[in-house]
């Protein structure tokens, strides 16, 4: 009767299935997932950008800058004024020195103020400079 008892358990042992190894690899792809994405990072205002026929793609990857209606420049959801443009884009240059600066200016904002934003990225170092439009 012991040697039956001690038979039932060794089977019932061999059915187990061991997920450790299930376990590791699901948190290695976690990783490679994590560390592989790229952010996109948003300049927190909403702006009515002008149309144009010629509108291109670019990158992700990119420096974006905001001119809202009522003229603040934005980036990354703060008010950074046009005098906060060179220093950010210096310092973002120094991490990927090719990035471009994306200007997403409404519609109805100035000229003069955009111009502005474009010669403070322009004197940061900034060799592509955009202006982000709708088709």
């Amino acid at each position: 009767m012991k040697s039956r008892r001690l038979i039932f358990s060794q089977s019932q042992k061999a059915d187990e299935i061991n997920v450790s190894p299930l376990i590791d690899i699901v948190f290695i792809l976690l990783i490679f997932f994590i560390v592989t994405t790229v952010f996109v990072e948003e300049t927190g205002v909403d702006v009515q950008r002008p149309e144009a026929a010629s509108a291109n793609e670019l990158e992700k990857n990119s420096i974006l800058i905001a001119i809202t209606a009522d003229g603040q420049i934005v980036y990354g959801g703060n008010e950074i004024g046009s005098n906060g443009v060179r220093g950010i884009v210096k310092r973002l240059l120094l991490r990927e020195p090719n990035m471009p600066v994306i200007i997403q200016a409404d519609k109805t904002a100035s000229v003069d103020l955009y111009t502005k934003v474009h010669d403070e990225a322009a004197l940061a170092g900034a060799t592509s400079i955009h202006l982000a439009t709708t088709r």
